[in-house]
């Protein structure tokens, strides 16, 4: 008895990777999806590998032309991404309150003396996971920009959301943009969150791409109806612990506007 063809003929096609919200306090929730969407890409005749790869440099691999499921954030899809891979669809986190498959950022701050205006950041250091991130970085510059607005001192690189939130908690910088999915889970998993408040939040975009590379375009409406199955078989436990209710079908075209230039030196003129 033969098990399930693969994508290419091989024994594992490519490598998966679920990294943009895998926190260490939910790592076995991201196995079990996993492992609900492996089972659901069996079924359908496509081989996948056992476990997900947490070794290996996540953007090495969203490029990765044997990559099979990886999920980015929608700035550097827009800016560097659309054209190397291929979108499969973007989940839906009803935790947000958005429409299924968007999401924003929310500003926070300290509670003792959290601004109580975007014009309150002039003077207020700004703490940033990177500069290709939409919810990190891209959303507020626009936020800002679109208002007129600056933040003059020297924003502080973190490298990570978690990392934004404990730095503003920590008062090395006075406010970041963290995403919406991400500050959720902040709530329940990081302390420095209980030292916050939401004092704004950026307007909806399009939420975190999955994507799998060129050589499967073809099988990219079965890898979505894979993923979106294992989703409804997931136990409530699971669902609610990596707080995904769905999948949007997102077209390439939907994320385009993040593409747009950022007018970063206006808002964070230290950043040339």
């Amino acid at each position: 008895m033969t098990g399930p063809p693969t994508l290419e003929g091989g024994d594992v096609t490519g490598a998966a990777s679920l990294p943009m919200y895998d926190w260490p306090e939910i790592r076995d929730a991201t196995d079990g999806l996993w492992q609900a969407v492996r089972e659901q890409l069996r079924e359908r005749g496509i081989e996948a590998p056992e476990a997900l790869d947490r070794h290996a440099d996540p953007e090495t691999l969203w490029t990765n032309p044997a990559l099979l499921l990886s999920q980015t954030c929608g700035y550097p899809y827009a800016t560097m991404l659309a054209d190397k891979v291929t979108l499969v669809g973007t989940p839906a986190h009803a935790v947000t309150g958005a429409e299924p498959g968007r999401y924003f950022s929310v500003l926070v701050a300290r509670k003792n003396g959290a601004p109580q205006h975007l014009a309150d950041l002039s003077g207020k250091r700004f703490a940033y996971n990177m500069q290709h991130s939409q919810s990190g970085f891209a959303a507020p510059v626009r936020l800002l920009a679109d208002a007129g607005l600056a933040s003059l001192p020297e924003p502080l690189k973190t490298a990570a959301h978690r990392a934004s939130i404990q730095a503003v908690a920590d008062g090395k910088a006075d406010w970041a943009a963290i995403d919406a999915v991400t500050w959720e889970l902040a709530k329940r998993h990081e302390p420095a969150s209980q030292d916050l408040t939401v004092f704004a939040r950026t307007p909806d975009t399009p939420a975190l791409p999955l994507i799998t590379s060129l050589q499967h375009a073809n099988h990219r409406d079965t890898i979505a109806d894979a993923y979106e199955a294992a989703i409804t078989e997931l136990d409530k436990q699971t669902r609610d612990a990596v707080l995904i209710t769905g999948l949007a079908r997102f077209k390439p075209g939907d994320y385009a506007p993040l593409a747009a230039p950022l007018p970063v030196s206006q808002v964070f003129p230290p950043l040339t």
